[in-house]
């Protein structure tokens, strides 16, 4: 039988250290390659390359060991691999440790999911993970705890269990400390998990500048425990299965009413 291997990138950058927290405990469960961006592309959402040329380089990680580091988006270091850069495709593309939760109507910002969404695209299970490091006070956050429940799924994905068609899995890990052992919960998504708003100033040269910024909304949240904000404001790790399909089915029928009007003119 063929060693399995996973596909591992992120959208902090190639030197971030969810990634190599990551790399090293699904290591223990198949053979690991990295393709990873070169810089932070945080919230670039699916955001793809089509207008200039890509480069990957081999690079070394913070442990020394070997990956590839892309010009391009985490969604475009998915399918440089996919397209020709891995020898096969790999049995599974887990996308993280992202530093920071991705939860609620805010999956749709993250680059970690979106680089998840474009290996479920091309036909390969796939896997977001993110850790709540606001809630980690450490200098360098401990992924231990994510990882580890990373390549928990992981093995249940390669040795039992088949995702169905277009179904990526958003997994949240809460911060605890040294020791709890974290709880799992199958959630849907939440609401908003960020506030918005808009700081305004002037540069050094006199000219208004306009920043877009927001808090997390995780906190203490009221938010149903059904939901993945909610979990992780209880203190449980969030699992969510995301559709690729997002079509309003129960709203084709009422809208096939419209089309009279539509095509009248």
């Amino acid at each position: 039988m063929a060693e399995r291997l996973i596909l591992i990138t992120n959208d902090d950058g190639v030197n971030a250290s969810g990634l190599l927290a990551l790399k090293k405990s699904l290591e223990r469960v198949a053979r690991v390659e990295v393709y990873a961006p070169d810089r932070n592309w945080s919230a670039a959402s699916r955001t793809r390359t089509f207008h200039k040329p890509l480069r990957v380089d081999e690079v070394r990680l913070l442990d020394g060991s070997r990956g590839f580091a892309t010009s391009g988006t985490p969604s475009d270091c998915v399918s440089l691999a996919l397209l020709g850069l891995l020898e096969r495709l790999p049995d599974l593309i887990v996308s993280g440790i992202n530093d920071g939760l991705n939860v609620g109507r805010d999956v749709s910002y993250s680059g970690t999911v979106a680089a998840a969404m474009e290996g479920v695209r091309a036909g390969v299970p796939a896997i977001a993970v993110s850790f709540d490091t606001s809630a980690d006070r450490s200098e360098v956050p401990d992924y231990t705890t994510s990882a580890e429940v990373a390549a928990q799924l992981a093995t249940l994905l390669l040795d039992q269990q088949k995702l169905p068609e277009n179904i990526v899995l958003n997994v949240n890990v809460p911060y605890s400390p040294a020791g709890r052992k974290l709880e799992t919960r199958i959630t849907r998504l939440g609401g908003d998990s960020y506030s918005n708003y808009l700081v305004t100033g002037k540069d050094p040269q006199g000219r208004n500048f306009y920043w877009i910024s927001g808090d997390p909304l995780t906190k203490g949240s009221t938010e149903e425990e059904s939901t993945d904000i909610g979990a992780i404001s209880a203190g449980f790790v969030s699992v969510t299965p995301i559709h690729l399909d997002m079509t309003e089915h129960e709203l084709l029928e009422q809208l096939e009413g419209w089309l009279p009007n539509l095509n009248s003119s």
